[in-house]
């Protein structure tokens, strides 16, 4: 798997390059290197027409496993509405719903749509939705929408709608984020995804987004190698009534064991019990039978779970305990194995947790991405993997139930931060299995489960 190919783009850009140039940049310092001619900018097309992002490309037997992820906040329009005018109860009358959770399922489903993927399932609690994609998840808040979308999708096209959507409903965007590993197979991504730069333009042309907001990118990590790309839109303060966002915390792992990865394949299952079954109960109990496989439902204790199982293979998950969701996603293909799980539970130290994710699958390597206010990370204290030297980071866990003393141990080969905008950090880090005793591929212990949050 080639990581380092396609997007190469670093630094902060504080304003969209002109439209014939290429701004080189050394990531996280702003500094100019060259400025290099680029091919004609590709002409911008209309913000309705769907048709532009419907190419459909044959499978190749490779995936891109990492996901595009957009969080947009909004806040009300007027501050002195009340909320109690869009007040609607759902069928069960256990809660109500308020903001953007009174937007119709036919709403939703124009959302997905610009982003060339459908909605599977979904599980509620008082305080958010969850929805499994066709292409990953969609959580939807009062005031906040986060929408993760892997393969060939085209998430920057939901932005319009939901401006739209917004409006209609008494609201306006506060704040919007954008943020992506660099791709592992870029030639196989379609406008407006090409690269990073082309992202960038796509939402500074963006009329009714840079009517009111105005926002940077930036590159954490070696351009070379795994990096992250993070675009910001923030010049107000955010709403955040209802909203549990201080922090979130994602871990792309590549190369997943491959005892774990043969998990995630549908065939491996027996796919009708008695003739009674039908394929949605088949699907769903299959769902359930990889969660438990592979210990998934222990890393979430006390939430419920959505899982999903995809033929011929593949697997999401999404879990939602009060105000915070965890979300899992697994394309199990060999040579382009990959496994991320991303939550914003208020946990005041991680390591537990991301020990016991790595236990589960055993990557060669992973790349670990947090992003915080300040206020988060007051809360979160003594922050060991992103702080310190990279001896202080390892991560050890053992892989071996016969041996639990030999540990296996992951090292920090680099580290990038930065502050955005007003109060928001981002930290990047690489780690990869260090060879030695413990490091051979063995059947994994089921993990054990994590402490749970405070709140």
């Amino acid at each position: 798997m080639n990581s380092s190919c396609g997007d190469s783009v670093g630094g902060s850009i504080p304003s969209p390059p002109p439209p014939d140039t290429v701004v080189a940049l050394v990531a996280g310092t702003g500094t100019n290197l060259s400025v290099l001619p680029e091919h004609e900018p590709q002409p911008q097309q209309p913000f309705d027409d769907d048709d532009y992002s419907g190419e459909i490309r044959e499978y190749t037997g490779a995936f891109e496993g990492p996901e595009k992820t957009l969080e947009v906040m909004f806040r009300r329009i007027n501050p002195l509405d009340d909320d109690n005018s869009s007040l609607a109860s759902d069928s069960s009358g256990e809660f109500n719903r308020v903001g953007l959770r009174t937007l119709s399922r036919p709403d939703l489903d124009r959302i997905c749509a610009r982003a060339r993927c459908t909605i599977l399932s979904c599980v509620s609690n008082r305080y958010l939705d969850a929805y499994v994609l066709s292409e990953s998840s969609l959580f939807v808040y009062p005031y906040m929408v986060v929408l993760k979308t892997c393969g060939t999708t085209t998430l920057l096209r939901c932005v319009a709608v939901l401006i739209e959507l917004g409006r209609k409903i008494g609201l306006e965007i506060d704040w919007l984020g954008y943020n992506r590993k660099n791709f592992s197979f870029p030639s196989e991504q379609i406008y407006p995804h090409n690269s990073f730069h082309q992202e960038m333009d796509y939402l500074y042309s963006h009329r009714n987004l840079c009517e009111r907001l105005d926002g940077n990118g930036y590159t954490l990590g070696p351009v070379t190698s795994d990096h992250w790309f993070v675009f910001v839109a923030d010049h107000t303060k955010r709403y955040v009534e209802d909203n549990d966002t201080d922090r979130v915390l994602n871990i792309m792992m590549f190369d997943i064991d491959e005892t774990v990865a043969k998990k995630f394949y549908y065939d491996k299952y027996e796919a009708r019990i008695g003739p009674d079954e039908t394929e949605e109960e088949a699907t769903k109990r299959i769902s359930i039978e990889q969660t438990k496989a592979a210990g998934i439902d222990q890393l979430v204790p006390g939430a419920s779970i959505d899982p999903r199982a995809f033929e011929p293979c593949g697997y999401s998950m999404n879990a939602i305990l009060f105000r915070s969701y965890s979300t899992m996603h697994i394309t199990p293909e060999e040579g382009s194995s990959y496994a991320s799980f991303e939550t914003n539970q208020k946990v005041t130290n991680y390591t537990p947790l991301i020990s016991n994710v790595v236990r589960a699958f055993r990557p060669k390597r992973f790349v670990m991405t947090l992003m915080a206010d300040e206020g988060g990370l007051v809360q979160m204290g003594s922050n060991p993997l992103f702080e310190g030297s990279a001896l202080k980071s390892q991560i050890a866990v053992s892989f071996n139930k016969t041996k639990p003393g030999v540990k296996s141990t992951y090292k920090r080969s680099n580290l990038a931060s930065i502050q955005v905008e007003d109060d928001v950090c981002c930290m990047m880090g690489n780690w990869v299995l260090a060879d030695g005793p413990g490091s051979e591929e063995v059947e994994s212990q089921r993990p054990r489960g994590l402490s749970l949050a405070n709140y």
